[in-house]
């Protein structure tokens, strides 16, 4: 008698960032720049990055005289304003739909005035600071599957385990009904006992994968591969290829 095996199912497990992660994030959604310090920042695939202030907290909350703002985005190109790069005369930016290629070092220039209260001399003060912005990825089909739940990656679980149940009950009809049937027909496809499982992997798109020393602060999430590195299929690391010069690369020339 040849019997079929089911084999074990897999869970792809992909990792989403509801949210982004900075020390300088405030109730309103602006995140702010850290003299001295880059800011990372990770945005959701196709999701509007949030709003980059240029100016720390502490500046924020002193008067600034003739503020000028000057946005440098990655590979040292000025931001303009375009149907992307949403910048406004307060200093503010903000990215839309955001994908691979705008992941990168955004750097921006406040220039200010100072008055001596004394002599009225006046004097121009510049500051720079420094965000990092990094794309990863959002599950398909979480969207819908979730209801817009806070609790998007426990829900979807469920939803596997409740999957993999009804599979393994239907199998186990196909054997009782083996079982009782007097002619014995073996069914095209057979259960055998403890041969069903769901295994859970930890893994990334291609061109993602984690990394605990360039993100420590999200450790646990897929972020785009950086420069210099690459990813081909669903490995939770980025390879080394030294001849890739933009993010996100799925393959190494």
């Amino acid at each position: 008698m040849r019997a079929w095996v089911l084999l074990s199912a897999v869970l792809w497990y992909l990792t989403g960032v509801g949210w982004q992660r900075s020390s300088e994030l405030t109730k309103k959604g602006f995140i702010y720049g850290k003299p001295g310090h880059p800011v990372k920042i990770y945005v959701k695939l196709h999701h509007n990055s949030p709003v980059l202030v240029c100016m720390d907290l502490k500046r924020a909350k002193k008067e600034t005289v003739d503020p000028t703002y000057l946005w440098i985005g990655p590979n040292d190109r000025v931001l303009t304003g375009n149907y992307r790069i949403n910048i406004i005369k307060t200093g503010k930016l903000m990215v839309k739909d955001f994908v691979e290629p705008l992941s990168g070092l955004y750097t921006c220039t406040l220039s200010y005035k100072t008055i001596k209260a004394q002599t009225q001399e006046e004097k121009i003060v510049k500051q720079s600071y420094d965000f990092m912005m990094f794309v990863n990825p959002f599950a398909p089909g979480w969207k819908g599957a979730c209801n817009d739940s806070v609790d998007c990656e426990d829900i979807t679980n469920n939803n596997i385990l409740q999957a993999r149940d009804r599979i393994e009950e239907f199998f186990r009809s196909q054997a009782y009904i083996f079982n009782h049937d007097f002619n014995k027909t073996l069914p095209a496809m057979h259960f055998v006992d403890h041969s069903f499982r769901v295994v859970r992997m930890d893994s990334c798109r291609p061109g993602f994968g984690k990394n605990e020393g360039l993100h420590s602060d999200c450790a646990t999430c897929c972020v785009v591969c950086s420069p210099g590195t690459f990813s081909p299929d669903v490995d939770v690391t980025c390879q080394i290829c030294i001849s890739i010069h933009i993010y996100g690369a799925k393959s190494c020339p």
